[in-house]
Protein backbone atom coordinates (compact mmCIF):
# COMPACT_ATOMS: atom_id res chain seq x y z
CA UNK A 1 0.00 0.00 0.00
CA UNK A 2 1.53 3.40 -1.01
CA UNK A 3 1.99 6.72 1.66
CA UNK A 4 -0.66 8.76 -0.95
CA UNK A 5 -3.38 5.46 0.15
CA UNK A 6 -2.30 5.33 3.39
CA UNK A 7 -3.20 9.03 4.15
CA UNK A 8 -6.16 8.81 1.79
CA UNK A 9 -7.29 6.19 4.14
CA UNK A 10 -6.98 7.80 7.51
CA UNK A 11 -8.21 10.91 5.90
CA UNK A 12 -11.83 9.00 5.53
CA UNK A 13 -11.39 7.30 8.64
CA UNK A 14 -11.15 11.11 10.16
CA UNK A 15 -14.16 12.25 8.51
CA UNK A 16 -16.18 9.55 9.56
CA UNK A 17 -15.26 9.93 13.21
CA UNK A 18 -15.66 13.79 12.41
CA UNK A 19 -19.45 13.41 11.12
CA UNK A 20 -20.20 10.06 13.75
CA UNK A 21 -18.99 12.83 17.29
CA UNK A 22 -20.59 15.38 14.89
CA UNK A 23 -24.02 13.75 14.75
CA UNK A 24 -23.01 12.78 18.82
CA UNK A 25 -23.41 16.65 19.55
CA UNK A 26 -26.48 16.92 17.86
CA UNK A 27 -28.12 14.13 19.42
CA UNK A 28 -26.43 15.67 22.76
CA UNK A 29 -28.47 18.87 22.07
CA UNK A 30 -31.29 17.89 20.80
CA UNK A 31 -32.18 15.70 24.08
CA UNK A 32 -30.85 18.61 26.27
CA UNK A 33 -33.06 20.96 24.69
CA UNK A 34 -36.23 18.55 24.43
CA UNK A 35 -35.31 16.46 27.43
CA UNK A 36 -38.72 17.70 29.20
CA UNK A 37 -40.64 17.21 26.36
CA UNK A 38 -39.30 13.20 25.86
CA UNK A 39 -39.75 12.87 29.51
CA UNK A 40 -43.69 13.73 29.26
CA UNK A 41 -44.00 11.50 26.29
CA UNK A 42 -42.91 8.62 27.72
CA UNK A 43 -44.43 8.95 31.08
CA UNK A 44 -47.53 9.84 29.67
CA UNK A 45 -47.29 6.74 27.38
CA UNK A 46 -46.67 4.72 30.34
CA UNK A 47 -50.09 6.36 32.06
CA UNK A 48 -52.17 5.95 29.68
CA UNK A 49 -51.11 2.26 29.06
CA UNK A 50 -51.36 1.73 32.87
CA UNK A 51 -54.75 3.43 32.42
CA UNK A 52 -55.73 1.23 30.01
CA UNK A 53 -54.47 -2.09 31.14
CA UNK A 54 -56.76 -0.71 34.89
CA UNK A 55 -59.86 0.07 32.77
CA UNK A 56 -59.67 -3.10 30.69
CA UNK A 57 -59.63 -5.39 33.87
CA UNK A 58 -62.05 -2.99 36.05
CA UNK A 59 -64.32 -3.93 32.88
CA UNK A 60 -63.67 -7.53 33.11
CA UNK A 61 -64.17 -7.59 36.63
CA UNK A 62 -67.75 -6.02 35.93
CA UNK A 63 -68.89 -8.39 33.51
CA UNK A 64 -67.67 -11.60 35.35
CA UNK A 65 -69.87 -10.10 38.67
CA UNK A 66 -72.92 -8.87 35.98
CA UNK A 67 -72.75 -12.53 34.35
CA UNK A 68 -72.90 -14.36 37.99
CA UNK A 69 -75.75 -11.73 39.37
CA UNK A 70 -77.89 -12.52 36.17
CA UNK A 71 -77.12 -16.56 36.40
CA UNK A 72 -78.40 -16.05 40.19
CA UNK A 73 -81.45 -14.08 39.06
CA UNK A 74 -82.47 -17.03 36.98
CA UNK A 75 -82.16 -19.71 39.39
CA UNK A 76 -83.72 -17.51 42.23
CA UNK A 77 -85.93 -14.76 40.25
CA UNK A 78 -86.89 -13.30 43.94
CA UNK A 79 -83.48 -12.60 45.12
CA UNK A 80 -83.93 -9.13 45.72
CA UNK A 81 -79.89 -8.66 46.43
CA UNK A 82 -78.83 -9.69 43.46
CA UNK A 83 -81.53 -7.26 41.86
CA UNK A 84 -80.79 -4.40 43.16
CA UNK A 85 -76.69 -4.79 42.32
CA UNK A 86 -77.56 -5.73 38.78
CA UNK A 87 -79.83 -2.55 38.37
CA UNK A 88 -76.27 -0.82 39.70
CA UNK A 89 -73.64 -2.65 38.22
CA UNK A 90 -75.31 -3.19 34.64
CA UNK A 91 -78.45 -1.71 33.90
CA UNK A 92 -78.64 -3.07 30.56
CA UNK A 93 -78.35 -6.56 31.83
CA UNK A 94 -80.81 -5.94 34.31
CA UNK A 95 -83.37 -4.67 31.71
CA UNK A 96 -82.94 -7.72 29.67
CA UNK A 97 -83.51 -9.94 32.68
CA UNK A 98 -86.74 -7.56 33.60
CA UNK A 99 -87.62 -8.37 30.09
CA UNK A 100 -87.56 -12.19 30.36
CA UNK A 101 -89.56 -12.42 33.18
CA UNK A 102 -92.19 -10.07 31.84
CA UNK A 103 -92.08 -11.90 28.46
CA UNK A 104 -92.87 -15.15 30.65
CA UNK A 105 -95.46 -14.10 32.48
CA UNK A 106 -97.31 -12.18 30.10
CA UNK A 107 -96.71 -8.79 32.59
CA UNK A 108 -97.71 -6.00 30.03
CA UNK A 109 -97.36 -3.19 32.88
CA UNK A 110 -93.68 -4.62 33.18
CA UNK A 111 -93.49 -4.01 29.41
CA UNK A 112 -94.75 -0.99 29.01
CA UNK A 113 -92.04 0.22 31.17
CA UNK A 114 -89.01 -1.56 29.35
CA UNK A 115 -90.21 -0.06 26.27
CA UNK A 116 -88.40 3.38 27.36
CA UNK A 117 -85.24 1.20 28.38
CA UNK A 118 -81.88 2.58 27.53
CA UNK A 119 -80.68 -0.58 25.99
CA UNK A 120 -82.12 -0.21 22.43
CA UNK A 121 -82.87 -4.01 21.64
CA UNK A 122 -84.93 -4.34 24.62
CA UNK A 123 -87.01 -1.30 23.73
CA UNK A 124 -87.64 -2.68 21.04
CA UNK A 125 -88.81 -6.57 22.04
CA UNK A 126 -90.90 -4.69 24.68
CA UNK A 127 -92.50 -2.64 21.98
CA UNK A 128 -93.20 -5.56 20.06
CA UNK A 129 -94.62 -7.52 22.85
CA UNK A 130 -96.78 -4.94 23.96
CA UNK A 131 -98.05 -4.81 20.50
CA UNK A 132 -98.52 -8.22 19.87
CA UNK A 133 -100.09 -9.03 23.39
CA UNK A 134 -102.64 -6.28 23.27
CA UNK A 135 -103.25 -7.47 19.54
CA UNK A 136 -103.45 -3.72 18.84
CA UNK A 137 -103.53 -3.08 14.54
CA UNK A 138 -102.00 0.22 15.17
CA UNK A 139 -99.28 -0.54 17.46
CA UNK A 140 -98.57 -3.34 15.55
CA UNK A 141 -98.57 -1.38 12.00
CA UNK A 142 -96.49 1.71 14.05
CA UNK A 143 -93.71 -0.86 15.20
CA UNK A 144 -93.73 -2.88 11.93
CA UNK A 145 -92.40 0.57 9.97
CA UNK A 146 -89.64 1.19 12.55
CA UNK A 147 -86.58 1.18 10.35
CA UNK A 148 -84.51 -1.11 11.98
CA UNK A 149 -86.87 -3.38 14.13
CA UNK A 150 -86.06 -6.42 15.39
CA UNK A 151 -89.36 -8.12 14.66
CA UNK A 152 -90.33 -6.36 11.62
CA UNK A 153 -91.64 -8.74 9.02
CA UNK A 154 -93.25 -10.72 12.03
CA UNK A 155 -95.10 -7.57 12.89
CA UNK A 156 -96.45 -7.56 9.36
CA UNK A 157 -97.45 -10.87 9.35
CA UNK A 158 -99.24 -10.58 12.85
CA UNK A 159 -100.52 -6.92 11.97
CA UNK A 160 -102.31 -8.96 8.68
CA UNK A 161 -103.59 -11.69 10.19
CA UNK A 162 -105.53 -8.98 13.10
CA UNK A 163 -106.64 -6.78 9.96
CA UNK A 164 -108.05 -10.42 8.02
CA UNK A 165 -109.84 -10.93 11.53
CA UNK A 166 -111.05 -7.54 10.81
CA UNK A 167 -112.07 -8.55 7.08
CA UNK A 168 -110.12 -5.77 5.79
CA UNK A 169 -108.41 -8.33 3.52
CA UNK A 170 -106.69 -5.64 1.01
CA UNK A 171 -105.22 -3.80 3.48
CA UNK A 172 -104.41 -7.14 4.64
CA UNK A 173 -102.57 -8.23 1.44
CA UNK A 174 -100.88 -4.72 1.36
CA UNK A 175 -99.27 -6.03 4.81
CA UNK A 176 -98.12 -9.35 3.40
CA UNK A 177 -96.86 -7.63 0.11
CA UNK A 178 -94.13 -5.81 1.98
CA UNK A 179 -92.30 -8.52 3.24
CA UNK A 180 -89.20 -9.42 1.43
CA UNK A 181 -88.20 -12.27 -0.69
CA UNK A 182 -85.14 -12.69 1.36
CA UNK A 183 -87.32 -13.12 4.59
CA UNK A 184 -87.89 -16.23 6.02
CA UNK A 185 -91.28 -15.43 6.90
CA UNK A 186 -92.24 -14.35 2.94
CA UNK A 187 -93.15 -18.31 2.11
CA UNK A 188 -95.94 -18.02 5.21
CA UNK A 189 -96.92 -14.10 3.56
CA UNK A 190 -97.31 -16.02 0.55
CA UNK A 191 -99.77 -19.04 1.50
CA UNK A 192 -101.79 -16.62 3.71
CA UNK A 193 -102.28 -14.52 0.72
CA UNK A 194 -102.78 -17.20 -1.54
CA UNK A 195 -104.86 -19.16 1.68
CA UNK A 196 -106.26 -16.24 3.86
CA UNK A 197 -109.67 -14.98 3.04
CA UNK A 198 -109.79 -13.44 -0.09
Amino acid sequence: MSLKENIEMVKDELNSEEKFFENAVKTERFVKKYKNALIGTVVAVVVVIGANALYTSNMNKKIVESNTLYDTLITDATNQAAQDKLKVLNPDLYDLWKLSQAIASNNIDNLKILKSSKAVAVSDLATYEVASLEKNPTQMNSYSVKQDAIYKELALVQSALLLMNEDKIDLAHDKLSQISSTSSLYKVSKMLMHYGVK
